[in-house]
């Protein structure tokens, strides 16, 4: 176990069935824009939604990751676009947003609806 997993997201309160992606700007960043299809750089700290619990943080990893927003989860490549460098953006996302009936990891059971704080930190 990490530094974050398995530890509650802060000002999280859990919620048992998402319907829809629910996207909160906490922090509306100063610089440039996130279009559609951008690879962005950014910290993330992802939690199942019934009881808050993270299952992974980046700032475990140290360094900010790299990532195209055409290759991750639909609520991300959703929900990211319109971020600005600098922001912080918290995303709620249902499970037929995030993996479905997957189970990416031991710690994301299939049918998860899943929430991330993502920290914009560049634009590629």
């Amino acid at each position: 176990m990490t530094k974050y997993e398995g530890t509650k997201l802060a000002g999280f309160e859990p919620i048992e069935n998402v319907t829809e992606l629910q996207i909160i700007d906490k922090e509306v960043g100063t610089g440039a824009e996130v279009l559609p299809n951008a690879t962005v750089t950014a910290h993330y700290t992802g939690a199942l939604c019934k009881n808050g619990v993270i299952f992974q943080s980046s700032h475990d990893f140290g360094d900010a990751i790299s990532f195209p927003l055409n290759g991750v989860i639909e609520g991300w490549s959703v929900g990211v676009p319109g971020m600005k460098v600098g922001g912080w953006r918290r995303l709620v996302i249902p499970a037929t947003m995030a993996y479905g009936d997957n189970s990416p990891a031991p710690n994301i059971p299939a049918n998860s609806d899943l929430v991330f704080d993502i920290e914009l930190v560049a634009i590629r």
